[in-house]
């Protein structure tokens, strides 16, 4: 029990989510209970968020990667759940009947979440079902190895299928089911050799040496400290020896016997946009091979209107065979004007299932069926969320059968749950709703709910807005902004870093913008227009007397960020501010300018070449030069890797006692490990609580960091009547 000190008030909370430990068989299925007593009313400040709690937004178990066995009976999926008292991931893999009469089985430990390197996002990690149906095979990071696992569909077992002094990249499975071939590149030796070699000899610093992120084994890749390197455009990066290229092995799956691959008994790989006809009129983006014949479903980047980056539409197409170079387009009304994110052949038919984005339904998903032969197209599936996993995997396909589509489905205010979908009539059905009860605390405290709203110029913006409790009634609330995408389950915002369910109980609205969805070759007015969104929104709900226009706090991730520390420039509509991300600054730039990629996309899409070399360019840009126009307090909480780039502006702002910095060790582009997200959850909390409500929490650990922030408040008048204003710019 935990007793909170205030005024006039006694609360006893109990809120704890655990898995049952006696229950071995049945995948993990978490309940929280809650209980509350209140003794008396609050006379000083508001009481905690005792329902949704950050470390229940944190503590959401995810699902993705279904894929239905090959009867079309049953469908295998992952389950991932946070664990802050190991500071890791509890992953499970778990088969469940599609006709939902029972609950899913768990069968086999997932491993750590494999990740992306330089966001931090998990990778697809798919599984593949033996032709009897007796077993799945997937990769997974257990024991500082990354190898290829059988698990027993009906939960008698897991056993590792590779054992390979190298961690496995790819994998595949005969036809008949009795090998398995795998591609591996360095050994983990080689690899921890040729780091320390480095470290013995000197570290040669070129264009693929990530200097912002340090030199040495930096940050944890699959599992461990690593170093690692720039590989590719942008900032991919990887391990070093990431680029020794594959060398493929089998396994028979009767003996267990391993041997290597000559080049003539490589598997056949899937097929690549680069094996396609030179010829065709624009280079698709995504491809998919019909698997009974050789039609190709390609999705094309639509017409690009003049002083947009890029087309906000995609379009659909089928070409007859590899070769062709003439696509036939779906003409249909359904599938033009449409930004289209997946394809998929219906086994045994002519229909090319497509998932659509529907900007106009707050990023919502929904999925049609195109029939190649007719040119009739249908809807399936027509959501209010995303039916392709939750805010963390919103890009992983529903698994498809001839006759079924297995989803992850998600709404803004609606975790994550398993979804069987009809392909014929769209009829949906319910697998597996591991969060249930979060699912309806939310939606009897603080449900969410989509607006849409214009600015002065007629733009159209949207929102899902988690409304404070208790907003009707007394002193209208404050207001909170995040800003970038707001697709799925809506626990932090893009990048998860500001609990909006949490802030709304805590009486502070909540509200995550989308950006707009047509992005303009000029970056600075890309930044404006979301600076015209925050104002107009504020406007609107001001007038309406919904919020309190004078506390108002927005934050941000990546493109986020930019946008925020722009508002701050370029307007007086925020009180506080939180920054989770990075701006062009001299110094970025110097840190990156030894790279071909970063240089050419820095003049395309910011319109930036050296500082000296575009200097007007720079001031407009850069936060670097406009610290003399920023008033309001920012709390920063960066990842290690990328904090030294925003030193530029974050320092002078400190100088001043107008910014407040937190640095995570080991984080990527998005922060992942789960002490560190629930830190940066709470902190946010407090801080915009701090700033918008005049609220401290009593708890003695915070002492300091609320010492810090009254100081920032009491030098907060100086720097909002301009004193200093020149400081840094």
């Amino acid at each position: 029990m935990k007793f909170l000190h205030q005024p006039a008030l006694q609360a006893v909370v109990i809120a704890h989510t655990r898995m049952d430990p006696s229950i071995k068989k049945r995948c993990p299925h978490w309940v929280a209970t809650l209980a509350l007593v209140v003794l008396g009313v609050a006379v000083i400040g508001p009481l905690h968020a005792e329902t949704i709690s950050p470390r229940r937004l944190l503590e959401v178990t995810d699902l993705g990667n279904p894929v239905i066995s090959p009867d079309a009976r049953y469908v295998a999926f992952r389950s991932e759940q946070a664990s802050v008292a190991r500071n890791t991931y509890d992953t499970a893999w778990c088969v469940q009947s599609l006709d939902g009469k029972s609950p899913p089985l768990r069968v086999a430990d997932g491993g750590a979440p494999l990740r992306e390197y330089v966001s931090g996002v998990v990778l697809p990690s798919p599984a593949i079902w033996s032709p009897d149906g007796r077993w799945i095979y997937y990769r997974a990071q257990l024991d500082g190895r990354v190898s290829v696992w059988r698990a027993a569909v009906d939960g008698s077992g897991a056993r590792a299928v590779t054992s390979d002094p190298a961690d496995v990249r790819d994998f595949m499975l005969s036809s008949n089911g009795q090998t398995l071939a795998y591609s591996i590149g360095a050994t983990r030796e080689e690899v921890v050799n040729a780091e320390e070699s480095e470290y013995d000899r000197g570290i040669h610093i070129d264009k693929t040496v990530n200097i912002a992120a340090g030199l040495f084994r930096s940050s944890k890749l699959e599992g461990r400290p690593a170093t690692q390197r720039f590989t590719g455009d942008w900032f991919s990066t990887g391990p070093l020896l990431a680029k020794v290229p594959n060398r493929w092995k089998a396994v028979d799956l009767a003996t267990m016997a391993t041997r290597d691959l000559s080049a003539s008994e490589l598997p056949a790989q899937p097929l690549k946009v680069a094996d396609l006809s030179p010829h065709l009129p624009t280079p698709p983006t995504k491809i998919a091979q019909s698997p009974g014949d050789g039609r190709v479903a390609v999705l094309m980047p639509g017409k690009k209107e003049k002083g947009l980056l890029m087309s906000r539409y995609v379009e659909l197409a089928m070409l007859p065979d590899r070769h062709a170079s003439h696509p036939v387009r779906c003409m249909a009304k359904l599938c033009r004007d449409r930004y289209i994110t997946d394809i998929q052949w219906r086994p045994g038919s002519d229909e090319v299932l497509f998932t659509a984005i529907d900007f106009h339904k707050g990023r919502a998903q929904s999925i049609y069926g195109w029939n190649v032969v007719t040119g009739a197209v249908r809807p399936i599936v027509l959501s209010d969320g995303l039916v392709s996993g939750s805010q963390r995997y919103w890009d992983i396909p529903c698994a498809l059968s001839s006759d079924t589509l297995v989803c992850v489905a998600v709404e803004a205010d609606r975790p994550p749950r398993l979804e069987a979908i009809d392909v014929k009539n769209g009829h949906r059905q319910i697998l597996f709703e591991p969060n249930k009860k979060l699912e309806a605390d939310i939606a009897a405290t603080v449900p969410a709910r989509l607006i849409r709203w214009r600015d002065g110029q007629g733009r159209e913006f949207s929102g899902q807005l988690f409304e404070a409790r208790g907003a009707s009634t007394g002193q209208p609330p404050p207001l909170f902004v995040t800003f970038y995408d707001c697709y799925g389950f809506l626990r932090g915002g893009l990048g998860d870093e500001w609990p909006l369910a949490t802030l709304a109980e805590d009486g502070i609205s909540a509200l995550c913008i989308n950006a707009f969805p047509e992005m303009r070759l000029d970056v600075a007015a890309n930044y404006d227009q979301g600076r015209a969104a925050v104002e107009s929104v504020v406007k609107l709900l001001s007038a309406e007397g919904r919020i309190d226009r004078t506390r108002v706090g927005m934050g941000g991730l990546s493109y986020g960020s930019e946008v925020t520390l722009w508002t701050l420039a370029h307007s007086g509509v925020v009180t506080a501010a939180s920054v989770s991300g990075i701006s062009v600054t001299p110094t970025y730039y110097l840190f990156n300018s030894l790279r071909d990629a970063f240089r050419s996309t820095l003049r395309e899409v910011w319109q930036l070449g050296a500082p000296d070399e575009t200097p007007k360019r720079w001031r407009e840009i850069s936060p670097a030069y406009q610290l003399g126009r920023i008033k309001a307090p920012i709390l920063f909480q960066l990842p290690e890797q990328e904090y030294r780039m925003t030193l530029d502006y974050a320092l002078p702002l400190v100088r001043r006692h107008q910014a407040d910095i937190y640095v995570f060790p080991d984080e990527t582009h998005i922060k992942f490990q789960p002490r560190h997200k629930l830190a940066v959850y709470e902190r946010n909390v407090d801080w915009f609580r701090f700033w918008l409500q005049g609220y401290e929490d009593p708890s003695p650990d915070k002492a300091g960091q609320y010492r810090i922030w009254r100081g920032m408040r009491e030098k907060a008048a100086k720097y909002r009547f301009g004193a200093e204003a020149h400081d840094g710019s």
